[in-house]
């Protein structure tokens, strides 16, 4: 296993990142072991420099004066399986945070196992899954996740979280809530259904297959990745609609009160909205309705940066955009909904390097 570890200095980020914007790193470290994760945290803590955990780069927005810090990319490789008995018939798979997560969505449907298969064509690395609790098509990581392996600041030693120790909510974790900054994924154990039914719980996905079908999951995985590539979200260097961070805000989750409060400016636009049940009281709507809803259509703009031609939700570099662009551009969308409904819109990607 390598040890040896090099550190790079003033690496441009931007070609790390989907979205294609962004300064250098201070320091840079390829990392393709524990070990090399205790070397660089070392290397870092003897200069007093901070850390960021770099991933696939999918949901990450890099300040134009970059990071000032040590970058560690994850680059740990390796997925291994085994066959238990649960509830039910399960096979685990235990995957290294540097896989590509897609490649490891295509094994899982190679395989047989149920769980995953409608977060096909989602860009990015397995560790950073659980961070965000990533899901789509009516599936998301928490429903799989058996644990999590990861580093401790705290303790200063390598511990596997359970599912129930992440604190799994609507794209939230303890990894980017509550603790933030304390843990970095190495690996996550998924425990997937040997032989199981696909999911066809989604709208989009239940278009595709009438009532009483059985899609098998290669055919679910096929029927979303032509789903998302038609919304631009599935990464094509043809496409530049694809030159993005996917879905740029989060569905907002407001209480019942606050619900009844704006539903009158709802009804007011005259053309159908969902609700969708968040639990406890609380109700999540369409982002993508209420930015186009307050008159940001899809191919709106009129710089480097606009709305995907394909998907209300997903802002585009159209060339040449600065990360303050991109943030300009991002809060026009925000107070333009804002007044319009008086419902704050919040980002889904990380800030990196932004005061």
């Amino acid at each position: 296993m390598a040890t040896l570890l090099d550190v790079r200095e003033h690496i441009p980020l931007a070609r790390f990142t989907t979205f294609g914007v962004g300064g250098p790193a201070r320091y840079f470290a390829e990392i393709k072991s524990e070990q090399q994760l205790i070397e660089a945290l070392e290397f870092a803590q003897k200069r007093g420099l901070p850390t960021f955990v770099l991933g696939g780069g999918s949901n990450l927005i890099v300040s134009d004066t970059g990071f000032a810090g040590v970058v560690l990319q994850i680059g740990m490789r390796g997925i291994c399986s085994r066959d238990v008995v649960l509830s039910a018939q399960k096979r685990l798979f235990s995957v290294a945070a540097g896989e590509e997560w897609d490649a490891f969505v295509s094994r899982t449907v190679a395989d047989n196992c149920a769980g995953v298969e409608c977060l096909s064509g989602i860009p990015g690395l397995v560790g950073g899954t659980p961070v965000q609790n990533v899901g789509a098509y009516g599936q998301e990581v928490a429903e799989t996740i058996q644990t999590v392996r990861v580093y401790d600041h705290a303790s200063r030693d390598f511990v596997d979280l359970s599912n129930p120790d992440c604190g799994f909510s609507y794209r939230t974790s303890i990894f980017n809530s509550t603790q933030r900054d304390r843990y970095i994924v190495t690996s996550v154990t998924f425990a997937l259904s040997l032989s199981g039914d696909a999911s066809i719980r989604y709208a989009d996905v239940k278009r595709v297959f009438p009532d009483g079908s059985h899609p098998s999951l290669a055919e679910v995985r096929a029927a979303v990745l032509k789903i998302r590539a038609a919304k631009g979200m599935v990464i094509d260097p043809a496409d530049p609609d694809s030159r993005s961070a996917g879905s740029f805000f989060k569905n907002p989750i407001l209480t019942n009160s606050e619900f009844a409060v704006r539903r009158s400016r709802l009804d007011a636009v005259g053309k159908p909205y969902s609700t969708y049940p968040a639990g406890d009281g609380h109700v999540k709507l369409s982002a993508a309705w209420l930015i186009e809803s307050a008159g940001f259509h899809r191919g709106y703009g009129d710089g480097r940066v606009g709305i995907s031609s394909k998907h209300t939700l997903a802002l585009i570099n159209r060339g040449g955009a600065t990360a303050a662009d991109v943030l300009s551009f991002a809060r026009r969308v925000q107070d333009g909904v804002r007044a319009h409904f008086d419902i704050d819109l919040h980002p889904e990607p990380v800030m990196l390097g932004f005061d």
